[in-house]
């Protein structure tokens, strides 16, 4: 039995002590993982923690043991279901198994953790989760840094994609005919409403998509995820039903994959991650588009 300090539970494994933990009320509260808590496992083996931030940093000091991840390598990878043999290496090589326990953290807001998060859910590994706060989390609450790159072997992984997990241009365009999903823009207002175009062709929104800035779960301050009561007031203040099949986009996938944490760590069944996101829907002139009116 794993002794974990603070928590009634971490991916199910009972505990044999506990304490007031700093993450409570979440549904689905094993998807986060507050920095003390992390820092409370004694047993083994250690959950696999990995650093989604730049090699540089990584190296200037990160958490104990932690592996570094290469978060923009794996976004850039990413493909529906594709790669099967590519993904099964990539996620071997960090001597991750399906009945691995990973917790991931980043320095950017919870972007590539959360994506990270999301892709190896997707592949097949279940018991992920985030650390609350990322790397400003962990030195905020002063605790051990290491300098030393980690040592690990690589491990067998066989790659299984959970299709429910991605929603497809072609899932999204249907969805507008039969109003089988829920679609949530997790970008700026600007973005949405077409006020901003960025690098795209065209700007403006998925017609009927509901709006929630992905950066509105998070406190500005710590970084971490807002209460469980406060995330739940913000998600029906933007109209966002929490038990509707969901898919949810951005301009790339990173944004998103905060949406799906965020509504999967209120206990959402249902949400999809459209990873292409709108740099793939307004490149296809066939895709209808709306610009709807700031709501300010």
């Amino acid at each position: 039995m794993y002794l974990l300090v603070a928590r009634a539970a971490l991916f199910g494994v009972m505990l044999g002590a506990a304490i007031a933990s700093p993450i409570e009320g979440y549904p689905q509260s094993q998807l986060l993982v507050a920095p003390e808590d992390l820092a409370a496992i004694k047993a083994s083996p250690r959950p696999v923690v990995l650093d989604a931030r730049p090699q540089a940093k990584y190296l200037a000091g990160h958490v104990p043991g932690a592996r570094r991840v290469d978060a923009e390598a794996w976004a850039k990878s990413f493909k529906q279901g594709e790669d099967v043999k590519g993904w099964s290496d990539r996620i071997g090589e960090l001597a991750i198994t399906a009945d691995s326990r990973v917790i991931i953290y980043d320095d950017n807001q919870s972007k590539d953790s959360a994506r990270i998060w999301w892709i190896l859910r997707y592949w097949g590994v279940e018991s992920a989760a985030v650390l609350d706060g990322g790397w400003a989390g962990w030195t905020d609450a002063k605790l051990p840094v290491e300098t030393v790159a980690a040592a690990w072997k690589p491990l067998e992984f066989k790659a299984v994609p959970r299709a429910e997990r991605f929603a497809s241009k072609q899932k999204i365009a249907a969805s507008l005919k039969d109003r089988s999903l829920q679609i949530v823009d997790a970008r700026s207002e600007k973005e949405h409403c077409g006020i901003e175009l960025l690098r795209n062709k065209r700007s403006g929104s998925i017609p009927g998509a509901k709006h929630l800035e992905w950066s509105d779960l998070l406190d500005p301050k710590t970084r971490r995820f807002k209460p469980a009561a406060e995330l739940k007031k913000i998600f029906a203040d933007a109209g966002i039903d929490l038990d509707a099949p969901t898919a949810a986009h951005c301009q790339g996938g990173g944004r998103s994959a905060v949406m799906v944490f965020g509504m999967e760590l209120l206990g959402a069944k249902s949400v999809a991650n459209y990873h292409p996101s709108w740099a793939e829907w307004s490149a296809d002139p066939e895709m209808p588009i709306a610009k709807p009116s700031p709501r300010k």
